[in-house]
């Protein structure tokens, strides 16, 4: 029964996604890459959390909540924020660009290179740390929710690189054949399923630990539990609340700012007005994300006292423990459709960069617009295959999926945020200052993160990871203002608009925004 929901629904997906694209012109760079840049705001807001909203950040965050409680929620509430930034200041300056991709405005900015280096960060970054994290832990959820391996008669490990190369072959086929409006609109349908998915896991907790009663199941985690309900948590924790006014807010900007798997969306839109409200109607759900991705975990130790050898599979283990059987069909659908979001969104992104980036701009100039869809393509299947062929080794190499894969992620995270916030802001510093600043921010903080840490100094006495990056951020942004007032550019920087949208701001815009930040605030105060 579950299993025919799954594909029946799955399917339907499909086929809903393949009708309402199949008119789309991807044979030119802006309707592949972009959609046509005729994406609406409620198109944009679903693309971009489910997007994020994937098995990594369910399972991840969910199993970090049950280890440490809702202090974890920072990665949710703080992104609200982000994205109000990203609408009022980041995007419009997008826009008024007519950019496919991120590394396009450093070409302009600074020089060729500098964008061949940041598409080779982000490429790297996507191959090696996002897209294996999004196949591995949607694999181990589909695996604990149907037993795949006792299903099919096949060890764990088997069951988990079938799973892998299941989900990487379907995802593979939206992104690379289907173009970005595929991709959004798969996940705007499956943002409704996984919204209401989402919630029902939370609800159907409760009401097991409350004895039939949601606001007793509330009562009892509470009168439990209620060192799980302090948003401040303790200066061990793995996010300390200092960590919100350093490296926290950084991170936040870039994946939601700068990131191409995410701002590609927002890149797409039909106009600036468009864009803002996709970006703040997602800001605002952000802020109900705990829900989903925080008080689950919260469910599963009280539930499961706290037993669990890995964290990470809290989250599948209630899913199976509480969701009727005639509905847990349906919600591993809208879980694969969340794999599918996320995986799918960054090879699409991956096939973007190629394409527009790389192949255009060093091995094929005169290539036409055709062409470079094509090369595209080919380089996504590439990807794909890589990607699927790491994602299960990471059994074997990760301890706290959400962690490992944020600390990871700063390689590149930091480095392309303080060129592109340098470029914005200054009009003098010289293309050197970014080659500079993107490889140094690097090396430094593979330096300090994989060396200095683990084999010099030692884990206990090293800062957080996040107070690091606002420490990098800084010295790299000091070390490029500084090669500037040597250095300075012959011209200043002067940004054309292309005309390509209508980059007049949704009136509402600020205010809208001010609330958004208002709101994070009150949730804190009445968390701590």
């Amino acid at each position: 029964m579950g299993v025919t929901i799954f594909i029946a629904f799955t399917a339907i997906v499909g086929i809903i996604s393949y009708m309402l694209t199949r008119n789309t012109n991807e044979k030119s760079s802006d309707g592949y890459f972009l959609g046509g840049r005729s994406l609406t705001a409620s198109v944009i807001a679903g693309s971009l959390l489910l997007t994020n909203l994937s098995t990594e950040q369910i399972v991840g965050l969910n199993g970090a909540a049950y280890k440490e409680g809702i202090l974890v929620m920072v990665w949710e509430t703080l992104a609200a924020v982000a994205m109000v930034v990203t609408a009022i200041f980041l995007l419009p300056r997008y826009l008024k660009g007519g950019i496919t991709t991120i590394p396009q405005f450093l070409q302009r900015r600074y020089d060729r290179t500098t964008k061949a280096i940041t598409s080779g960060l982000f490429l790297t970054g996507y191959a090696i740390i996002l897209l294996p994290t999004v196949l591995y832990s949607g694999a181990l959820a589909i695996n604990t929710m149907f037993d795949i391996p006792e299903l099919i008669g096949v060890s764990d490990t088997t069951a988990l690189w079938i799973t892998v190369w299941a989900i990487g072959g379907i995802g593979s086929i939206y992104a690379i054949f289907g173009g970005l409006k595929a991709v959004a609109v798969s996940d705007t349908i499956n943002a409704i399923g996984l919204l209401i998915g989402g919630v029902m896991i939370p609800i159907f907790g409760l009401y097991a630990i409350g004895d039939g009663s949601l606001l007793g199941g509330i009562d009892v985690l509470l009168e439990s539990h209620p060192e799980k309900f302090n948003a401040i948590g303790s200066p061990e924790a793995s996010v300390p609340f200092s960590t919100i006014f350093t490296g926290m807010m950084l991170v936040q900007l870039f994946y939601w700012g700068t990131n191409q798997a995410i701002i590609q969306r927002a890149l797409g839109a039909k106009n600036l007005k468009e864009g803002q409200k996709g970006l703040l109607l997602g800001s605002f759900i952000k802020i109900l994300g705990p829900v989903i991705v925080v008080l689950p975990g919260i469910i599963a130790f009280h539930m499961f006292k706290g037993e669990l050898v890995n964290p990470d599979e809290a989250y599948p283990m209630l899913v199976s423990k509480v969701l009727p059987v005639s509905l847990v069909g349906f919600f591993a659908a809208v879980l694969f459709g969340a794999i599918l979001s996320s995986f799918n969104s960054a090879l699409n992104s991956s096939v973007t960069l190629f394409g527009i980036d790389i192949y255009k701009e060093y091995i094929h100039k005169e290539a036409s617009e055709k062409k470079v869809v094509k090369a595209g393509k080919t380089f996504g299947i590439f990807l794909a295959l890589i990607s699927m062929g790491i994602a299960p080794l990471l059994a074997y190499a990760t301890n706290g999926l959400f962690g490992y894969l944020q600390e990871a992620n700063g390689i590149y995270s930091i480095p392309i945020l303080t060129i592109i916030v340098v470029g914005y802001l200054t009009k003098r510093v010289p293309a050197i200052a970014a080659k500079i600043g993107v490889i140094s921010g690097s090396l430094l903080y593979i330096i300090s993160q994989f060396i200095l840490k683990p084999f010099v100094i030692g884990t206990e006495n090293y800062p957080h990871f996040l107070h690091v990056m606002a420490l990098l951020f800084i010295l790299n942004v000091l070390i490029m203002l500084g090669i500037g007032r040597r250095y300075p550019r012959k011209e200043e920087y002067k940004q054309e608009y292309t005309k390509q949208v209508d980059i007049t701001p949704w009136k509402y815009v600020k205010v809208a925004g001010g609330i958004i930040c208002l709101l994070v605030i009150a949730v804190y105060v009445y968390f701590s």
